[in-house]
């Protein structure tokens, strides 16, 4: 806006004393102070409102008026509250650095000239971001990504200073401007911004985390892959990216509003883009397992996979290794995804299968989109993913070829994404997740994807609402306890637990923890007594005691392996 607007809009109170050839000067804030050298808090362009207070001498205009001019304020407004008529010294120092003067009538608050600028402010520049954005909207739609959505959360930085974050549903930043988010913040908002969907909310949801206040606006997938608005929101929930943008919008203007919508779909856009980048690894990922199901001879599903390598890894010069990955998502199907909707059968495939495509992102793989290297077909309501592991020359001596990393492993899978989806999957949903040791070759493929499958069977039969499992829990008492009756499991603590569980509660004696750490220690006394920093003869007194409650010998590795079970299951 410019100067001249204040003088008229009349419940602003404003006299002009000086600077009328100055009018056409551009607002860009407003700032209070009273401060002498308020200059450390100016950046220029602002209409400086002050009470004089800073003034106690006709000395103190003339240092003030140049620290303002010096920092490029657009004009300052006085009030005349206090002293009644603007002193003559200060009108006189304005003109001399040719700064518009005026003055504040003491009827009028400065908090009615800030907020009538700020309005003004904000309106301009939303129009301003408005028409780029626009621009923006038919570069991408028609051409190129034209810079992806780096640019316009750019442009929300330069013309709104918003800083903005677009996220996935587990919290991995997929762009921003300027610095990243800490990854437990991004990870806090997503789970946030699930849990907040899920209870039929509309967007922007709001969080606070540290005492900063983040908006949060869903980015809906728009592509031919889009669920209909009239679905289950448990369909698009796991999917969809999130804008989340450092302000509250709980009392933004609906034009600001609707500018942030427009934001959404123009990144929704580049979101569809990288859909449909992923097809031809997914059609490759459903060739071969279409493959392996049906059985086809190992020299058809060879050259199969010499036809992904390098689609998945550009640049291979030998073969890889590859581990298979299945994931299932199971919801509630008694209930619904939102509220006062009907119960609907909802495609899980799908949802697992974009899932896993996020779970399975290696934020250190090198280039613009880390999930280039992943391959997820779904069949079902299974989703599996083909995933290749960069495999070195053979050893001359052993001709044994290695990869160049140790995998995938279950729990690292899940390790930062947990909480998000849970967040996500609420009350009603599970995701369970199981992951095969690598093959070299095209004749392991099919019993990777069996080990797979059985290892997400033992996640399954796990508590909680996120869980996976590995190919190196299917060869040890991992592999059997989740397949125990619920009351064989009870009944077998129960009988060995109980005792010292209400012993414990009785004297505070802590013997199932000494059992466990016990245990732990291999039934070293030494180790076991340093760990729980007690004496050994205390040690040895409790374990007695344990042996005495349970008619169990400790020193007998039956009994040991009896109390381990037990705690295993309980």
């Amino acid at each position: 806006m410019r100067l001249r607007a204040l003088l008229e809009n009349d419940a602003l109170g404003l006299r002009l004393l000086g600077g009328e050839d100055e009018l056409d000067r551009g607002v860009r804030g407003v700032m209070t102070t009273d401060l002498k050298d308020p200059s450390r808090y100016l950046s220029g362009g602002e209409l400086v409102l002050t009470g004089l207070a800073w003034r106690h001498s006709a000395e103190d205009s003339e240092p003030f008026v140049r620290i303002l001019a010096g920092a490029g304020v657009a004009g300052l407004a006085a009030g005349e509250a206090e002293m009644g008529d603007i002193p003559d010294d200060l009108a006189a120092a304005c003109s001399r650095h040719r700064l518009p003067l005026f003055a504040v009538n003491e009827s009028v608050a400065f908090a009615t000239i800030t907020e009538y600028v700020v309005r003004q402010v904000s309106g301009e520049r939303a129009g301003d971001l408005a028409a780029v954005v626009d621009r923006h909207r038919r570069l991408m739609t028609s051409g190129p990504a034209g810079g992806g959505p780096e640019v316009v959360l750019d442009l929300l930085g330069s013309d709104l200073d918003l800083h903005a974050w677009v996220l996935s549903p587990t919290g991995r930043q997929i762009a921003g401007a300027g610095d990243e988010l800490p990854a437990s913040v991004s990870a806090t908002l997503a789970g946030e911004h699930l849990a907040a969907t899920r209870t039929g909310r509309r967007g922007p949801h709001r969080a606070t985390l540290g005492g900063t206040t983040y908006s949060l606006f869903p980015i809906r997938n728009t592509g031919r892959g889009a669920a209909p608005a009239s679905r289950d929101v448990r369909e698009s929930v796991l999917s969809d990216w999130l804008l989340a943008v450092e302000a509250d919008a709980g009392d933004w203007p609906a034009a600001r509003l609707d500018l942030l919508q427009g934001v959404t779909q123009l990144i929704a856009v580049e979101r569809d883009r990288r859909e449909a980048a992923r097809t031809v690894r997914r059609r490759l990922a459903q060739e071969v397992l279409e493959l392996v199901q049906t059985g086809a001879a190992p020299a058809e599903i060879a050259a199969r996979l010499r036809v992904a390598a390098p689609v998945l890894l550009p640049g291979l010069g030998t073969a890889p290794h590859w581990q298979v990955v299945v994931a299932r998502v199971d919801w509630d199907q008694e209930s619904t995804g939102q509220p006062g909707s009907a119960a609907t059968a909802i495609e899980a495939g799908p949802v697992a299968q974009s899932l896993l495509e996020e779970i399975l992102v290696d934020p250190t793989a090198p280039g613009p989109d880390s999930s280039d290297r992943i391959a997820v077909a779904h069949t079902g309501d299974e989703a599996i993913a083909l995933v290749p592991l960069p495999a070195v020359p053979a050893d001359p001596d052993t001709k044994d070829a290695k990869t160049t990393d140790e995998g995938l492993h279950a729990d690292a899978l899940l390790s930062s994404v947990r909480d998000p989806l849970s967040a996500g999957l609420a009350d009603d949903g599970r995701l369970t997740l199981g992951v095969s040791a690598a093959v070299s070759s095209a004749e392991g493929l099919r019993g990777a994807l069996e080990e797979a499958r059985h290892a997400r069977r033992v996640a399954a039969a796990r508590p909680g609402r996120v869980c996976a499992a590995g190919h190196h829990e299917l060869a040890s008492h991992v592999l059997l306890l989740p397949f125990v009756p619920d009351d064989v499991r009870r009944a077998f603590t129960a009988r060995l637990l109980d005792p010292l569980r209400d012993y414990d509660r009785r004297h505070r004696a802590e013997l199932i923890p000494t059992l466990e750490a016990f245990l732990d220690c291999d039934g070293s006394w030494t180790r076991c007594a340093t760990r729980l920093h007690l004496h050994v003869n205390t040690l040895r007194y409790r374990v007695g005691r344990i042996e005495q409650l349970t008619g169990r010998d400790l020193s007998r590795l039956e009994d040991k392996l009896d109390f381990f079970l037990a705690l295993r299951m309980s």
